[in-house]
């Protein structure tokens, strides 16, 4: 392993390859529990989705705690938190769509996007290196989405003004959100494309 490739362990830290931890099954079960949500909010069943909405919401932050708190940060965990984020924010704007709720146009963008980071990932992964830091601009775009999935659904619980007036700030919250989406898609890029740069350049004297 080259002296570059050692100094970006601040991606992975702490990791280890372990699997059957407890962080590893919350994680697990945050991703089962998506196709039920799906399921409910293309029905219309809204309050039993954002019950369960709310409750893998919980363990998102939950499985972390836990990681660091008894030393159960796995290689493993780092992969299957940030799939069950995009997971649940692509199969939530699938359901929102077949409901009729929102536009098929947000589900493409949400979902080329993050076909491309499932590329770079994987690239990445050729070579040793483990998941990019999380920026701030990838968080505050995930959060807008979540936020702006949530209003939808509450915001189809009724028809007056207010339910009307909720439902277009989510919309908007959305597209903000799509926007920052991608900002980070093209930030986490380029982090990628330096370190494959080094990589390369290391490997073959470039």
């Amino acid at each position: 392993m080259t002296s570059q490739k050692a100094n970006t362990s601040r991606y992975s830290p702490e990791a280890r390859d372990i699997y059957f931890t407890v962080p590893n099954i919350i994680s697990a079960l945050r991703i089962i529990s998506i196709p039920f949500i799906t399921v409910l909010v293309s029905r219309h069943e809204m309050i039993a989705a954002l019950a369960l909405i709310a409750v893998s919401s919980a363990s998102d932050g939950l499985d972390g705690i836990i990681a660091r708190r008894f030393n159960q940060v796995s290689k493993i965990g780092q992969i299957l938190d940030p799939i069950a984020d995009r997971l649940l924010i692509f199969c939530s704007i699938l359901a929102l769509g077949i409901a009729g709720i929102i536009p098929w146009w947000m589900l493409i963008i949400v979902g080329l996007r993050d076909l491309w980071m499932a590329i770079q990932v994987i690239w990445l992964a050729q070579y040793d290196y483990g998941p990019l830091p999380v920026h701030f601009v990838g968080k505050a775009g995930t959060a807008l989405l979540m936020m702006s999935i949530v209003g939808l659904i509450f915001a189809d619980l009724g028809t007056s003004t207010f339910f009307h007036l909720l439902y277009l700030a989510a919309l908007a919250a959305g597209i903000w959100g799509l926007a920052m989406y991608w900002l980070a898609g093209y930030i986490y890029t380029r982090q990628g494309v330096t370190l494959l740069r080094k990589e390369l350049g290391e490997r073959y004297g470039s």
